[in-house]
C-alpha cells in the first residue's frame, strides 16, 4: 500500500473538544463540566438524528441547538449573547500538544482535514490554531450535506483529493468515525486518547461516575460495529514512524 495522503478528523483528533470547559465554566460557574459533556453528546446525537430524518442543517446550527438543549435541561438561564459566546468556543478549541509536530513531520505527504464542521467553523478553527499552511485542504461534510459516518462523506474525500481509497490513511479518535471510514474501505489509524485499561481502572476506582468519565466510556472507545482500525496509535506524532513502516512493508 502506498499512502499518498493523510486525512484527519478535526474534533477530538487534532483539536481537544474538552478545552471548551474553560469557557462553559466561566459562563456558568460550577456547571462547566456537565455542560461540556452533555453538549458534545447531544451535538453528535443531533447529527445522527438529522441524518435519519433527512433534515440536514450545518454544524453551527447543530452546535447551537445542542447547547440550547443542554442549558434548558440543566435549568440554566442565559441571554442569546452569552449563548453565542459559549458556542463560539468551538472556533477556538485547543490543538492537541503533539498535533503541530506531527503535521510538520508528515509534511512530505498530502495532509487534509475531513470534518463535520461547517466551512466557516473549520476556517476559523484552523486559523486560530495556526496550522493553515500545514494543510493542503479542509473538507467539510457541508459540501454534500451529509454527516459522518455516511459513506458518501468518505467517498467525497476521495473525489476531492483525486485519490483511490487505498492511497488514503484516515486518522481519527472517534469510534463512529473510525467504523465509518473502515467500512468505506480506508486504511484507518485510531488515536487512542483514552486507553481501555486506564478507563477500566478509573471506572473501578470511582465512587460515582462524573460527566467526564461517562463521556470517556461512551465516546472514547472503539465501537462494536464490526469495523476496527488497522492500527491503534498512542499519539499523533507516532504516525510518522507508522507511515514510514507501511511504506516499507
Amino acid at each position: 500500500m502506498s499512502i499518498k495522503a493523510l486525512v484527519f478528523d478535526a474534533y477530538g483528533t487534532l483539536f481537544d473538544i474538552q478545552s471548551v470547559a474553560a469557557v462553559t465554566d466561566a459562563a456558568f460557574p460550577g456547571h462547566g463540566a456537565t455542560i461540556t459533556q452533555i453538549w458534545r453528546l447531544k451535538q453528535l446525537e443531533y447529527t445522527w438524528l438529522r441524518a435519519l430524518m433527512d433534515r440536514y442543517e450545518d454544524f453551527w446550527t447543530v452546535t447551537r441547538d445542542s447547547l440550547d438543549f443542554t442549558l434548558r435541561t440543566l435549568g440554566l438561564a442565559s441571554s442569546p449573547e452569552l449563548v453565542a459566546k459559549v458556542a463560539a468556543a468551538y472556533d477556538a478549541l485547543l490543538l492537541y500538544p503533539e498535533a503541530r509536530t506531527a503535521l510538520e513531520g508528515l509534511a512530505s505527504h498530502r495532509l487534509a482535514i475531513f470534518s463535520n464542521g461547517s466551512p466557516d467553523m473549520l476556517k476559523r478553527l484552523v486559523a486560530h490554531a495556526g496550522i493553515t499552511d500545514l494543510l493542503e485542504t479542509v473538507i467539510s461534510v457541508d459540501e454534500i450535506g451529509v454527516y459522518k459516518p455516511d459513506p458518501r462523506g468518505y467517498a467525497h474525500v476521495e473525489k476531492r483529493l483525486g485519490l483511490a481509497r487505498d492511497e488514503i490513511l484516515f486518522v481519527s479518535s472517534n469510534g463512529f468515525d473510525i467504523a465509518g471510514a473502515k467500512a468505506h474501505g480506508f486504511h484507518v489509524a485510531r488515536i487512542e486518547r483514552v486507553p481501555a485499561g486506564r478507563l477500566r481502572s478509573e471506572l473501578a476506582a470511582a465512587a460515582t461516575i462524573d460527566p467526564a468519565l461517562m463521556f470517556k466510556a461512551l465516546r472514547m472507545q472503539p465501537e462494536q460495529l464490526g469495523f476496527q482500525a488497522d492500527a491503534t496509535i498512542a499519539a499523533l506524532t507516532d504516525l510518522v514512524s507508522y507511515v514510514a513502516g507501511v511504506r516499507q512493508a
